[in-house]
């Protein structure tokens, strides 16, 4: 009698032959390594880590090279993942080993090593990184500089139940007493977060304040607040006299004053912001108009926000103060720009040469 090997088992530990089904799924992953040779940050996270992950000589384990670590940390904030659930899902995932250039013996980097590659960047780290892609961007001619848009949303993490008179001293940059003689409170408390109520829904947490491209909805700049932060109070870190001379800035009416038109003028920026009515002077019908002119490029900012909530795991975070919610927002910020940089159809690939 003749036994068949059942369809199911056929080709069950042939990677290759798996890999090549993954093509049919369009594996947002692999189209990124399809647009960007990695080693251009190479030189910057050697500068910027100094450090070995693992120390040789006390018995560890070698040190996971840094351009791996860093496509690691784009795994995580493509899919939104702990430390604790990318460590896992690299081991699970067949695309996930594939982008970061592993085999199926190898060792993956754990959610300890995760966590301390990321604390070593920091957010000045996180921020050259980020101009580092930018500045390539614009030499290959994707960021075009011929128009910027503005806007932040509210990035909310997990919610302190603190008293009102904690909290009030929290709102005047004071941590509480009793937090500071007790360790392990304030070790799970954020003390940086801030509410917020916009459109009547209260939140808690930071804003990701970004400026973008307007033709190619690249992100340029960005800056992380707590949220509580006015939208139009960031919007000077996020101007740059250079690179935005003689363009076009939209966005909504959050960012209109007299104090911002006159710099903007001052910068010799136009105003494309939207104009808002004030009590006893309501908008006019030609106000209206002009304001449904301008939404027209304005709105494209909302897609970049919209890209984050539906394909990459959603706008939230678990980090409890601002430096490492900037780290995570600055991550999340440069990953949308490898996504979208496949979106845009380029076949780019980087030089270090």
């Amino acid at each position: 009698m003749i036994y068949k090997t059942p369809k199911s088992q056929k080709g069950l530990f042939d990677q290759s032959e798996k890999l090549n089904e993954l093509e049919k799924y369009r594996d947002p992953l692999q189209r990124i390594s399809n647009v960007i040779d990695f080693e251009l940050f190479r030189k910057e996270l050697e500068f910027l880590t100094e450090v070995i992950i693992r120390d040789e000589q006390k018995g560890g384990r070698p040190a996971y090279d840094v351009v791996l670590m860093f496509k690691v940390l784009i795994i995580q904030h493509l899919y939104n993942l702990s430390d604790a659930e990318t460590e896992f899902q690299i081991f699970d995932r067949v695309s996930f080993t594939r982008f970061l250039g592993l085999g199926l013996n190898d060792d993956v980097p754990d959610e300890k090593t995760i966590w301390l590659f990321k604390n070593r960047l920091k957010e000045d780290g996180i921020k050259r990184l980020f101009n580092l892609l930018n500045n390539e961007l614009t030499n290959a001619g994707f960021i075009l500089h011929k128009g910027k848009i503005v806007d932040a949303t509210i990035v909310e993490v997990p919610r302190q139940r603190n008293t009102r008179e904690e909290n009030a001293q929290l709102k005047e940059g004071r941590i509480p007493e009793e937090w500071n003689t007790n360790e392990n409170k304030l070790r799970q408390k954020d003390t940086d977060a801030q509410w917020v109520t916009h459109n009547g829904k209260t939140s808690f947490g930071y804003k990701n304040h970004i400026k973008a491209d307007t033709k190619s909805k690249l992100i340029v700049s960005y800056d992380v607040t707590p949220a509580s932060v006015h939208d139009s109070q960031a919007l000077d870190n996020l101007l740059d006299d250079e690179t935005d001379k003689n363009q076009t800035l939209h966005g909504d009416s959050a960012y209109r004053s007299s104090e911002i038109e006159a710099d903007l003028r001052n910068r010799n920026i136009t105003s494309r912001i939207h104009e808002k009515g004030y009590r006893g002077a309501p908008m006019t019908k030609a106000v209206k108009k002009r304001n449904t002119a301008k939404s027209r490029i304005r709105a494209r900012v909302e897609h970049i926000f919209a890209a984050m909530e539906k394909s990459m795991g959603g706008i939230f975070a678990t980090t409890r103060s601002l430096e490492r919610t900037s780290v995570k927002l600055g991550l999340v910020n440069i990953t949308y720009n490898l996504v979208r940089l496949a979106q845009l159809g380029g076949s780019l690939k980087f030089s270090t040469a």
